[in-house]
């Protein structure tokens, strides 16, 4: 069977944020700070902490956002979620301004306000909230209306990454990179987003039929069991769990015929990554694992050929790599 782990580091290292990782910190450093100064903002209980995939280390090159939950412990019940997005605008569009090209980097979003970074080439989510009175949870300001709240419970998500990917001695979160990497390179860029790729992958694990000794093996099987899970959800409309709210499931903003690309993209992906796993000729195996992980951010070719082999699989005619079934016959002769 085609491991290849020296090859699946090197991909993964290959879709690690780069820069980003200093980048992405600063930035939403600089919304928190802003947001924390300013007095009537403070009086609400402002108390900023980052999410999302970078928060989760799920991320992969490039990131283009980072979002910040912006926690209200104090936020008076009368308060609409209208009125603190304008609050949130005014003191946000106050600090950062326009860009040199004079476009405003703050943009008032239905449920968020959106800062850019053009210098870091990111921008941040700034999302406001306030505690739930169901307890533990929270509401952010509801898409499409200017006073409602909805339920949400994003520090859930992290905590339940870091508690899968302890189960699973480190290769969850991995694993979690290499899909959304397969997603990206698959759709082009298409909905749904990496998010509702990394919330099925958390249902396949959850559900026991994600399993292996190896990355190799992981990413194989997530594959497969999240293709599967696809499927039914977009031929039989069977939602996808939302692991963080019991009873709730993920929206997806998506249309019918990106949701059929998803579902036919990834039963190809999952035929393709069976087919890589049980080759023998390590080659070959090697070209249809970059099949499915295409290209990084950067532009660059995310899984290497092993040593000794062309980009087409074949081998170069003068070295034999351990692993190959097909060594060349040698031409000195032993008597």
């Amino acid at each position: 069977m085609a491991h290849l782990n020296p090859q699946f580091t090197t991909a993964l290292n290959s879709i690690e944020p780069g820069d980003d990782k200093t980048n992405a910190p600063e930035a939403h450093k600089l919304v928190r700070a802003a947001l924390a100064a300013d007095p009537k903002l403070a009086g609400y209980g402002i108390n900023s902490i980052l999410i999302g995939s970078y928060k989760r280390k799920v991320s992969i090159r490039r990131v283009k956002d980072v979002d910040v939950f912006c926690r209200l412990d104090s936020l008076p019940a009368g308060v609409t979620s209208a009125e603190i997005l304008n609050s949130f605008f005014e003191v946000l569009h106050t600090e950062f301004g326009k860009d040199e090209d004079g476009h405003r980097r703050v943009t008032r979003q239905s449920r968020s306000l959106k800062i850019a970074f053009p210098e870091f080439d990111l921008d941040v989510d700034a999302v406001p909230a306030r505690p739930s009175t169901s307890g533990g949870m929270w509401e952010i300001p509801q898409r499409g209306s200017d006073d409602e709240w909805v339920e949400t419970n994003p520090e859930a998500m992290s905590e339940l990454t870091i508690a899968m990917n302890d189960e699973h001695s480190g290769f969850y979160v991995p694993t979690v990179k290499l899909l959304r990497q397969t997603r990206r390179s698959l759709l082009n860029g298409a909905k749904p987003g990496g998010f509702f790729i990394e919330v099925a992958t958390y249902q396949a694990f959850a559900s026991g039929d994600v399993t292996g000794k190896t990355q190799a093996e992981y990413y194989v099987s997530a594959l497969i069991a999240v293709s599967k899970l696809l499927t039914s959800f977009v031929k039989n409309q069977i939602a996808i769990v939302d692991p963080t709210r019991d009873g709730e499931t993920i929206h997806v903003r998506a249309d019918d015929d990106e949701l059929a690309d998803l579902d036919r993209e990834f039963a190809r992906a999952g035929d393709t990554a069976a087919s890589a796993l049980a080759e023998e000729h390590i080659g070959k195996a090697a070209v249809l694992y970059r099949i499915l992980l295409g290209k990084n951010g950067d532009g660059d070719t995310v899984f290497p050929m092993p040593p000794g082999f062309k980009d087409d699989g074949t081998r170069n005619e003068s070295r034999a790599t351990p692993g190959d079934p097909d060594v060349p016959a040698g031409s000195k002769t032993f008597g």
